[in-house]
């Protein structure tokens, strides 16, 4: 009867492991940042996949037939909207489930009167910018998002979901009154930002700065030697200390246009590749983050020390992958 009984006992151990996996919500995302707050929100009771490889340019990137596994699959499809991604989008209407909700986070967001168009995103083009979550008030809300869909989806986790995000938003407070000290430490003529893709149109607008220019035209090609020069013109005008590259967006272009305008050439502000390695404490949205405003406070004249005390880990039960 013993041996029954525990027979009995691990056969009901292995079912009840098995179920409690099976329930386990697949979610699927798109660019690193979102699916890193995704996963701060999800916590252990969710699977999470970013379909965008890290250090891929988000606008250009087609899905590759290996994901419309992962699509066909979710149970949560989370994408940041404003057309950032929208092959991924026309692709995960044609296979998801019927039943599978598609949370398009920027789009619930803003209202249209608040889209914001400039050189690399012009009205004529018809697509505002997407970049919302440098600004951390807008990343703040897409925890909400995350939250509530999470919730409507596994009711039975609810309590847990919204005690992550709780505990991510407070790390995020935390992020943005740092990211306001740090902006106040620059000299107030410096507070001018010069990028090669113009990530921070939404960033720039929360914490006062402003932006001078993005160097790449809409069409994500190199500019124009005219173009070039009414750059040059524009930053030696304007004085700006420093202009901003990306890893993602290598170009030449800009280390001429650093020399010749006598601006300070900074190759590696990030709007969606998260620092350091997968395992690594500071690969979150919070660690790319911080490690922008260092290379920006410092570039512009501030105190890069403005965000020591900014913890830039996951909350404890955040999945790394």
């Amino acid at each position: 009867m013993k041996i029954l009984a525990h027979i009995i006992g691990v056969l009901s151990a292995i079912t009840a492991f098995i179920d409690g996996h099976a329930a386990t919500l697949k979610i699927v995302t798109s660019v690193a940042p979102i699916t890193n707050i995704v996963r701060n929100v999800a916590g252990e009771n969710s699977s999470v996949h970013g379909i965008v490889p890290e250090g891929m340019n988000s606008h250009t990137f087609e899905p590759v037939p290996s994901d419309i596994k992962w699509l066909r699959e979710a149970d949560l499809i989370v994408l940041n909207g404003l057309d950032l991604e929208t092959p991924t989008l026309h692709l995960a209407q044609k296979v998801k489930r019927d039943n599978t909700p598609i949370l398009l986070l920027a789009d619930n967001t803003l209202a249209r009167s608040e889209w914001r168009y400039d050189f690399s995103f012009p009205k004529d083009k018809g697509h505002p910018n997407p970049h919302l979550w440098p600004n951390i008030a807008h990343a703040m809300r897409f925890v909400e998002l995350a939250r509530d869909a999470l919730s409507a989806l596994d009711g039975t986790h609810a309590a847990q979901y919204r005690a992550n995000a709780a505990a991510y938003l407070v790390k995020l407070k935390t992020l943005d009154t740092a990211i306001f000290v740090c902006v106040q430490g620059i000299p107030e003529p410096n507070r001018k930002l010069v990028t090669y893709h113009d990530s921070y149109a939404y960033f720039a607008t929360r914490y006062g700065m402003r932006v001078v220019g993005a160097v790449q035209p809409a069409d994500f090609s190199e500019p124009s030697p005219r173009e070039v020069a009414r750059i040059i013109t524009q930053l030696r005008r304007e004085q700006v200390p420093a202009i901003f590259g990306s890893e993602v967006f290598p170009s030449k272009v800009l280390e001429q246009i650093s020399r010749e305008a006598g601006a300070r050439y900074i190759d590696q502000l990030a709007d969606d590749d998260l620092p350091g390695g997968l395992y690594e404490p500071q690969h979150t949205f919070i660690g790319m983050m911080v490690r922008n405003m260092q290379l920006m406070t410092q570039a512009l004249g501030g105190d890069p020390g403005c965000v020591a005390q900014v913890d830039v880990t996951n909350i404890g039960t955040a999945q790394r992958r």
